[in-house]
């Protein structure tokens, strides 16, 4: 697992990176003094430390271009974690759906608790993005990665796949597909079964999926949807809300 450090002040960077070998001792840990630095590797680091108040670009400017070049790319959203002398800063960093926030000085218990959260989700990201599902399209079997998968819905006896790759229409029973593809999907609607990790915003009635669809969100299940979303988020599931 790659994992980077941010900062311009090479004594702190080194001390995040010592931190990291602590707890991961086989994790390839890449230290930038500078986001452009970080930004010229062209990759796409499955955990960020990021400090904030750097002189070139700040934390929060180039967190916001990794976000961009993740959506452009279609990469995976990777953990951004923040850490700085400075609480004004929490609320932006949110806004670039921050995994955590973590001021200096750092508290190695602290540390260490984030640390293996972010540990843990990466680890379930990279376990999910393995599961394929096998389906009959227009005469021929389909592989679809549950990661592709933004949502499926049903329509009199077929059910149709949205995914990053465009859309698969086939035969099949959304209660059969339920108990297929598991915690990951949430049956929100009979008509809509939607991929935990591809949920960007919800309210009492809706769900919006990542690309922007709207999905309706049956009066009846909203509470136990909420009770389930978090619970997918703390057992370390991806979240974009």
């Amino acid at each position: 697992m790659k994992i980077a450090v941010v900062d311009d002040d090479k004594a702190i960077c080194e001390a995040i990176a010592q931190l990291i070998k602590n707890q991961e001792s086989e994790a390839e840990v890449c230290q930038f003094s500078s986001g452009k630095e970080m930004l010229e590797t062209g990759e796409n680091f499955a955990i960020s430390f990021l400090d904030i108040a750097m002189e070139e670009m700040s934390g929060l400017e180039l967190a916001g271009k990794l976000r961009q070049e993740q959506e452009r790319k279609g990469w995976v959203k990777s953990i951004l974690i923040f850490i700085t002398g400075y609480r004004e800063y929490m609320e932006e960093a949110f806004d670039v759906n921050a995994f955590h926030y973590l001021v200096k000085p750092i508290d190695e218990e602290k540390f260490s608790k984030v640390f293996r959260r972010a540990w843990k989700e990466v680890s379930a990201l990279e376990e999910q993005s393995k599961k394929y599902i096998v389906i009959k399209n227009s005469g021929t079997q389909q592989k679809i990665y549950l990661k592709d998968i933004y949502y499926i819905a049903s329509s009199n006896k077929k059910v149709i796949y949205h995914t990053k790759n465009g859309r698969f229409d086939t035969y099949g029973k959304m209660e059969e597909l339920e108990k297929e593809l598991g915690n990951a999907f949430y049956r929100c609607h009979r008509c809509y079964l939607v991929n935990m990790e591809k949920i960007c915003a919800y309210s009492a009635d809706t769900i919006q999926v990542v690309g922007g669809d709207e999905l309706i969100l049956a009066q009846k299940k909203y509470t136990d949807f909420v009770k389930r979303y978090m619970r997918y988020a703390k057992d370390g599931g991806i979240v974009n809300v």
